[in-house]
């Protein structure tokens, strides 16, 4: 980790490792903001980019459909039918859970979204989601996408009858205790909190701290499906922890069924993702290649990670800053497979 921050991987990191829950490595490396040279701490927070899919946004429609909301198999032209009478409408919630919707993988919505006032951005995404033409067939290959946690934030809040942010806080986060994950609304006051520093970004013309990265995320308020969400490695990892539990019926409080989470976490068969989680390749994975196949993790932009080996109960989260300060740094991509294989070895061997 050491020599990553010396050989410009990334400017700060936090690394926490645990076995069967006992935390075996917390730590931090490196400085959250080139130009302060502020030191990473363990309590320091990072833009979790990617990361709010698994764990803010899947959580939040399993817990919809844990209430009969709707369910995996329900069609986007039933559960929010702003969709009903596009090509889009024979999508189900699984198929965007697991990335198969057809949907493309990203686009530049906060162009023309910027435009409108801030009032009327809802409309104008539904809008340019509506109409943006698929890239295959419906279910037939898995293409991970941005969009399809775009309209499932939609879900959501439509069903939920609040903001993402809200709900998963409400229903989610607080009942856990988990007080250090939350998104951070553009609008509202910006709390004195030690946050890693992201890219000076060309099109808002500053280096960003304690706002979101993503563009389309940040012109729809900092509040997303698919990115948004704020935390620290411990709020990662506490949360990790009680969704594995919960997975094998062990919580205190068991606020997701058992049987659905068994489900998200398992590989489609189809693709080798979860309803909402990655799985690991059986070559060149992230994860390298100590992990079991029964393991789930997430990737973000900003240099995020995490990857959770449920055989084993270990769980690996790696925050970075590695598009500090701009995006064009790829390093991390060989850097976390070697990290990964040197971890597990270190804990199995």
């Amino acid at each position: 980790m050491r020599g990553a921050v010396d050989g410009g991987i990334f400017p700060g990191a936090v690394l926490l490792v645990s076995q069967n829950r006992q935390i075996a490595w917390h730590r931090a490396y490196g400085v959250t903001d080139l130009e302060t040279t502020r030191r990473a701490t363990p309590a320091t927070y990072f833009d979790l980019a990617s990361l709010t899919k698994a764990l803010a946004t899947a959580p939040a429609v399993l817990k919809l459909i844990s209430h009969g909301a709707f369910g995996l198999e329900s069609r986007l032209a039933d559960a929010y039918p702003d969709f009903a009478h596009t090509d889009k409408s024979a999508i189900t919630v699984k198929h965007l859970l697991y990335h198969t919707s057809g949907l493309p993988d990203w686009k530049p919505y906060y162009r023309s979204l910027a435009d409108l006032p801030p009032a009327e951005r809802k409309a104008g995404l539904v809008a340019c989601l509506a109409r943006e033409p698929l890239v295959h067939r419906i279910g037939e290959k898995c293409r991970y996408s941005d969009l399809g946690f775009m309209i499932l934030q939609l879900l959501v809040e439509c069903h939920a009858r609040q903001g993402l942010d809200r709900f998963v806080s409400e229903s989610l986060y607080r009942p856990l205790g988990v007080r250090e994950l939350f998104f951070a609304p553009i609008d509202a006051p910006r709390p004195k909190w030690d946050v890693a520093a992201t890219e000076k970004c060309p099109w808002r013309n500053r280096v960003l701290s304690g706002e979101v990265h993503d563009e389309n995320a940040y012109v729809m308020g900092g509040v997303a499906g698919q990115s948004g969400l704020f935390g620290t490695a411990a709020a990662v990892h506490q949360l990790l922890t009680a969704l594995v539990d919960m997975s094998a019926g062990l919580a205190e409080d068991q606020l997701l069924p058992a049987e659905l989470l068994q489900q998200a976490f398992a590989r489609c068969p189809v693709c080798r993702r979860g309803l909402g989680f990655d799985c690991p390749d059986r070559s060149g994975s992230s994860s390298g290649s100590r992990f079991s196949p029964e393991s789930v993790g997430h990737l973000g932009f900003t240099g995020t990670s995490f990857w959770v080996d449920l055989q084993r109960r270990i769980v690996v989260i790696l925050l970075t800053n590695r598009i500090h300060p701009s995006r064009t740094n790829e390093a991390i991509k060989p850097f976390r497979p070697l990290l990964h294989d040197t971890i597990m070895s270190a804990l199995l061997d």
